[in-house]
């Protein structure tokens, strides 16, 4: 069989005639789909030729992921060399390589909250719903809300579901431990939250009132920078830091009509109500637990 018959109906490269050029988010998904068609059309080859195209694509792929981690290594290793890394990771063919070659991940907060938000559905269809408390370590601390909170399926429910999806999509992650659900305001008093404040973790923050719509607010909570932001009455709290190089994001533009807050530094979008990176999929702001008692907004902040 002649060679070139290896790998049939690969489209080849379009020839240029000097004055057509493409966008490079256009030049990018041709180049993907390129891929795409090689692979498939390898893995449809008898098998001695097909494993010998796979082994090709898995040699070449090796050879580029060596000197890939050997110039990501180099750039880190150097502070100007680390802000050209972070612009070029910005770039989504740089991105989807590096990722490809398992140089960079998703950090993994934003990787533990899209497995939440996986079994949210069969939670919800049990009643029941799952939030993320905070990372520490290799510890997910969780809380589990409605039909799940306090009864005794809680911890099979955890165990059997949400432990061994975390566990198994985030490996970083190995120990899920559930944090009990706070009492409400009608069963604890103010008096009692600032007599509980060390342990608890809850730190009193702004009257409500206080709490402009038209941008973010900036707030230190027992050492802990803090932006909170407002949306037609909607609060939300996170730690005051872009996912992107954890510059602060207060004095970013908050857009109250499509819930949008955008970092001052590099252009980062988020939802404002959720924390979700509407830039980067693979971001996300870190969201602190908040509540609103007599009027007063207080934030778990540890």
């Amino acid at each position: 069989m002649p060679s070139q018959n290896l790998i049939p109906d690969v489209e080849k490269p379009a020839a240029t005639n000097g004055h057509q050029t493409k966008s490079p988010a256009t030049e990018f998904e041709e180049l993907a789909q390129r891929v795409d068609r090689a692979v498939s059309a390898a893995q449809k080859l008898e098998s001695g030729a097909q494993a010998t195209a796979m082994e090709l694509k898995n040699a070449i792929e090796a050879f580029h992921k060596l000197g890939l981690t050997h110039i990501v290594r180099t750039l880190k290793a150097d502070p100007r060399g680390r802000e050209l890394l972070f612009a070029l990771v910005d770039e989504p063919s740089v991105h989807a390589l590096f990722a490809m070659h398992g140089i960079i991940r998703s950090d993994v907060t934003a990787r533990v909250l899209q497995v939440l938000e996986a079994v949210r559905p069969y939670m919800r269809s049990h009643g029941g719903d799952v939030e993320l408390v905070r990372i520490e370590g290799n510890t997910a601390f969780v809380q589990l809300h409605g039909a799940c909170n306090g009864c005794s399926l809680s911890s099979v429910t955890l165990r059997n579901g949400v432990e061994e999806v975390l566990k198994t999509q985030v490996p970083e992650i190995t120990q899920v431990s559930v944090v009990p659900s706070d009492p409400s305001p009608a069963l604890i008093s103010v008096d009692a939250l600032l007599a509980d404040t060390a342990r608890t973790g809850w730190a009193q923050g702004p009257r409500i009132d206080e709490v402009p719509t038209s941008r973010p607010m900036a707030l230190t909570l027992d050492g802990v920078d803090v932006v909170l932001v407002n949306i037609d009455g909607q609060l939300a709290a996170y730690r005051n830091a872009c996912a992107h190089q954890g510059l602060p994001i207060d004095k970013g533009m908050l857009d109250t009509e499509s819930c949008i807050l955008t970092c001052p530094w590099h252009g980062f979008r988020y939802d404002a109500l959720t924390g979700e990176c509407l830039t980067a999929s693979q971001a996300q702001l870190e969201p602190f637990p908040l509540r609103v008692d007599d009027g007063f907004v207080w934030i778990k902040v540890a």
